[in-house]
């Protein structure tokens, strides 16, 4: 009930009126039935904005830290996190991966909609990154459809680091369906899995018009940190040699 109050009263008015969101493809969205919304990471912000533009209830998987603060800011940051849709998943425990498959299976399983970033954080750079396999498994497991999403320009209202957003015109494609059940019983398959993902990354590569690059944007992140380089340098160190290249590029982004 919150959720709604939250989207229709509190929340959703508010930032309709000065962030002025433009939408394109909500007709690709099931009005029922379990359907993964996979979409581009650029912002905090993107997992408010996708849920106040989409008729029906959005659950994302949200990192646990946003539900264990303390005192008074840490209970309207859970009261906040989940009357937005945000189901808590610990990313710091040894199982975390394993929880949050089952998690999303599960919801799937009710025939909800499920929202998931599959680059798995946000981009450090506006780029977009390489997708982690846990989404096909998902799929295979649930049958669920694929909706590929981007967001633009969020990037410009809350860069990383940033509190305090800056007001700025979001836009949002909602792309056609992707039906992966020409995979059906596949599940475990990991180049199966590694294939399905790679086909959404592409997809959202075509609606974003964003640099594709074939590195996960953690082990970017983890570079920037360790070596305090820019995103660029860190790419270019990590990179793989022509020939490596060659054998990890899928055949749907070769062409």
């Amino acid at each position: 009930m919150f959720y709604w109050v939250l989207k229709f009263v509190l929340v959703g008015p508010i930032l309709q009126l000065l962030f002025r969101p433009d939408v394109q493809g909500l007709e690709n969205i099931p009005s029922k039935g379990p359907a993964i919304l996979a979409s581009n990471h650029l912002s905090f912000s993107d997992s408010i904005f996708l849920p106040l533009m989409v008729p029906r209830r959005v659950t994302f998987l949200a990192k646990s830290e946003y539900f264990t603060g303390k005192g008074l800011k840490g209970l309207l940051s859970r009261w906040f996190f989940r009357g937005a849709g945000m189901v808590p998943i610990d990313r710091t425990s040894g199982t975390a991966a394993k929880d949050a498959l089952e998690t999303g299976i599960r919801i799937l399983g009710e025939g909800k909609l499920l929202g998931i970033y599959p680059e798995g954080t946000r981009s450090p750079d506006a780029r977009l990154y390489r997708g982690k396999t846990g989404l096909a498994r998902m799929v295979l497991e649930s049958g669920a459809v694929v909706i590929p999403v981007v967001m633009i320009d969020t990037e410009k209202i809350q860069p990383i680091g940033k509190k305090i957003p800056r007001i700025h015109k979001v836009r949002i494609r909602i792309g056609v369906p992707l039906d992966f059940s020409r995979y059906d019983g596949l599940s475990g398959d990991r180049f199966v899995e590694r294939s399905m993902t790679d086909e959404v990354m592409y997809e959202l590569m075509l609606l974003s018009g964003q640099q594709y690059v074939d590195l996960y944007a953690a082990k970017v992140k983890a570079g920037m940190d360790k070596t305090g380089r820019s995103p660029d340098e860190v790419v270019a160190m990590l990179k793989p040699s022509p020939f490596e290249a060659a054998e990890r590029v899928p055949a749907t982004l070769a062409g």
